[in-house]
């Protein structure tokens, strides 16, 4: 009983940084929560021995009441024997009483070392209890700040990739930014020449024909121009012509 009570005292009493730095080399509390298992195993345990040793006590005091209520019975038999004067069954009674009184005196010192020992089983169990309870508090706390650890190093991350982009990024979209103007302006200026090339040609077009209007024009009054070949509606109206007049 005594290793399990050593046992149990050594994990109230044990110290948690190493358990604390464990954690934080694996950044969880997988330690605590085996702690926290180990701990209720042992309170298991220690309950059941808990309940074996009161069982004890109180078998061990039952012992003893009954072995004194014995002993006073002897010892008022042996006053009335003596009285009586039958010392031979007084000297008898005398043996037998101090038989009982040894062994209501073991059972006396056994249940009172098993009180003893049951009462430190109890405070032991109520004080893993409190610890228990204090432990998954702090798992609990520890599980939120966790929690919030990896959500800061996230934002930390994201804030970073948005520093990343408003320096160098901006250098990049800049680039690129000044290669698409490079690009609309060359094709701009494509665009103005060939506009230019076009409004050249159609003056050309347009200035050739209006040239040889005008020297046809001259041609004409100059009797140098050959008359134009009649057109078929010209040729249907001078055949009607000709046939009105016969």
């Amino acid at each position: 009983m005594a290793s399990l009570l050593e046992k149990t005292q050594t994990l109230i009493q044990a110290n948690l940084h190493e358990m604390v730095d464990k954690a934080l080399e694996k950044n969880s509390v997988a330690v605590m929560k085996q702690y926290i298992r180990d701990a209720e195993k042992n309170l298991d345990q220690l309950e059941d021995a808990a309940a074996t040793v009161g069982g004890e006590v109180k078998t061990l005091e039952r012992k003893y009441k009954e072995y004194k209520k014995k002993a006073d019975k002897i010892d008022r038999n042996i006053d009335a024997l003596l009285m009586q004067g039958k010392t031979d069954l007084a000297s008898a009674a005398q043996t037998e009483l101090n038989s009982t009184r040894r062994l209501q005196e073991q059972y006396h010192e056994q249940w009172i070392r098993q009180q003893r020992e049951y009462e430190s089983l109890l405070n032991a169990r109520l004080k893993l209890q409190a610890k228990l309870k204090t432990i998954r508090q702090e798992q609990k706390e520890m599980e939120s700040l966790l929690r919030l650890a990896k959500s800061k190093e996230i934002t930390v991350k994201a804030i970073k990739s948005l520093d990343d982009l408003t320096g160098i990024g901006d250098g990049d979209i800049a680039r690129l930014s000044e290669s698409i103007r490079s690009r609309l302006d060359k094709a701009s200026a494509h665009s103005e020449m060939y506009a230019n090339s076009l409004d050249n040609q159609m003056d050309d077009i347009l200035g050739k024909s209006e040239i040889d209007l005008q020297l046809e024009e001259r041609k004409r009054r100059l009797g140098l121009s050959e008359a134009p070949a009649p057109s078929y509606e010209e040729e249907e109206q001078e055949e009607a012509a000709s046939t009105v007049d016969e």
